[in-house]
């Protein structure tokens, strides 16, 4: 199963429409998915002192955390769909990985660190920015592949070469024409 981790906070955004033509597409091939919303839901990305006691023996409170750790261990595929702001991911994914990617869930550091996300087969990073991709990957140093796909993926053991990356820049400078094609190009640009 997919699970799509959308993390933008503004129902009228670009990266919305992105998660309603991706899920629209999903819907109509059958193919079975489920949503990850943190901010629909709500959800606190802070740790409190309470939760980072419990945090360090790979455990929770939050019962937002553990619904969102059954649907990932349910999957065989992730999709993130989110905004890149100062060059990096929004606090609200940053969080989410702090609270759900516990010891005993994601990782293992018992006898080294070791990343439990194994069967997570496909993962598909889909990002916008005021920027271009070349421009990231260039002049700021790449943060997504370096960091997030590279190192923060990696190190719940998703295999980096099983990641895409998937990104539409200039986003408040385009064409409405350039953001309607890519879309539409979307569903095409996930497949291959």
């Amino acid at each position: 199963m997919k699970t799509i981790i959308y993390t933008h906070p503004y129902a009228g955004s670009f990266n919305h429409e992105l998660l309603n033509r991706l899920s629209n597409s999903f819907c109509k091939n059958d193919e079975e998915f489920e949503i990850i919303d943190p901010y629909a839901d709500n959800f606190n990305p802070i740790l409190t002192e309470a939760q980072l006691k419990l945090h360090g023996q790979g455990k929770t409170d939050d019962e937002l955390v553990k619904r969102y750790q059954r649907r990932i261990a349910a999957s065989d595929e992730l999709i993130f769909i989110f905004p890149i702001w100062w060059q990096g991911m929004p606090a609200m994914l940053k969080g989410f990985f702090d609270k759900v990617m516990l010891n005993g869930f994601a990782y293992n550091e018992d006898n080294g660190w070791k990343g439990l996300l194994t069967y997570i087969r496909k993962v598909t990073v889909i990002t916008t920015s005021t920027v271009t991709k070349a421009y990231l990957e260039k002049d700021c140093g790449n943060p997504i592949q370096e960091i997030f796909i590279n190192r923060t993926l990696a190190d719940v053991g998703i295999d980096p070469q099983s990641v895409k990356w998937i990104h539409f820049g200039q986003v408040n400078t385009t064409t409405d024409e350039k953001r309607e094609k890519f879309l539409n190009e979307l569903p095409r640009l996930y497949e291959k």
